[in-house]
């Protein structure tokens, strides 16, 4: 349905969006997701023209809607827009915010665009609310107005740029049911979120957006429960890492050691996981690794990650000489009994040695 290629947007010498190229399917719901800064509402405002790109093309249905003979108006009106102020025009009744774009943009009739309208607001739960005016609405009522607005001009795609960050968690709620209610029906959607639990539960897709562009994309269980790259675990799971390279000719333990103490001690992890922890990289290193690399190995790569949202700490050493399996009963019994002792999860081969506890 929307094919982005080379899309880039700069505000002068600042570049926000570099070199997007990606594919939206119809009844796809896309949760895009990410830091403060990072892009995401600016990504979507592109996509109906609201921004002006400043490089690349956006195809919807096959046409570029950035070409000089395309009709954008018509182009975007397949894509009605959500935002997170609302903005409903406040001197004019709910219903009247509703069929105000049918009757001035699709030329529809007054008692057809009534009609419509108020089909719509039954279905977002607001139709005791239609002759009411904006400013007699909480939040949430506000927000499911603007969604009941963006449906009446029929759009194919449906745009939202954080529409339930400026509401308390009830209005939340309110206005979550009716966008799960709009997935279900199978509208295409691409939304701006900041609602974790949202994005994982009602999406289809989800973009993390970080360094300029979509630094991950995936379904929702493969960025909420194994992301890839650095920077998307490190948003999800809040992981910090601890990085050190160990060069066996001339390796410190205890700086090592000291390193790996203070900071887990940062992070505020109770004496006794940092003790494991500690037990744990030195039986790895020793009783493991130096048993079964060479002298001459290559620098390990150890890296300790800690997860504030899933309180897990990650032992990691990398490096192309890791392979093979662990054979019960080859490695040193009590060494391996402490390791197993400890570690939740083991993993020994294919480039890298893990342990998470």
């Amino acid at each position: 349905m929307i094919r982005i290629e080379a899309l880039s947007k700069c505000y002068g010498e600042h570049s926000v969006l570099e070199n997007i190229s990606v594919d939206i399917g119809k009844g796809e719901v896309i949760s895009i997701i990410g830091p403060s800064g990072c892009g995401k509402s600016t990504f979507i405002r592109c996509l109906n023209l609201m921004e002006q790109p400043s490089g690349g093309q956006i195809r919807i249905d096959g046409e570029d809607i950035m070409a000089k003979e395309s009709d954008v108006s018509m182009l975007r009106r397949k894509m009605g827009m959500v935002f997170q102020s609302f903005n409903l025009f406040s001197h004019l009744m709910i219903i009247e915010n509703v069929m105000l774009g049918p009757v001035e943009l699709l030329k529809m009739d007054r008692q057809t665009a009534y009609d419509e309208g108020m089909k719509l607001l039954e279905t977002v739960g607001l139709a005791g609310k239609a002759f009411a005016y904006p400013d007699e609405l909480s939040g949430g009522q506000k927000q499911r107005a603007a969604i009941a607005r963006a449906l009446a001009m029929k759009p194919e795609i449906l745009l939202m740029d954080e529409p339930t960050s400026a509401l308390d968690p009830k209005m939340v709620s309110e206005v979550l049911a009716v966008i799960r209610k709009l997935a279900q029906e199978g509208m295409t959607m691409m939304i701006v979120t900041h609602e974790m639990n949202f994005a994982r539960n009602i999406s289809t897709r989800v973009f993390y957006m970080d360094e300029k562009g979509i630094y991950e994309d995936g379904t929702p269980q493969q960025i909420f429960e194994n992301p890839q790259r650095p920077k998307t675990k490190e948003f999800i799971y809040k992981t910090h890492t601890y990085n050190q390279i160990i060069d066996r000719k001339a390796f410190d333990p205890y700086a090592l050691w000291a390193g790996v103490e203070n900071f887990l001690k940062e992070h505020f992890l109770p004496e006794k996981r940092i003790r494991a922890a500690l037990l744990l990289c030195e039986e790895l290193l020793y009783q493991l690794l130096f048993k079964r690399l060479s002298a001459e190995t290559e620098p390990l790569q150890f890296s300790l990650e800690y997860s504030e949202t899933r309180d897990t700490v990650r032992i990691t050493f990398s490096s192309p000489q890791i392979s093979g399996e662990l054979e019960d009963g080859s490695e040193d019994e009590l060494a391996m009994n402490i390791i197993r002792g400890y570690a939740k999860e083991l993993h020994y081969g294919s480039g890298l040695l893990y342990v998470e506890l």
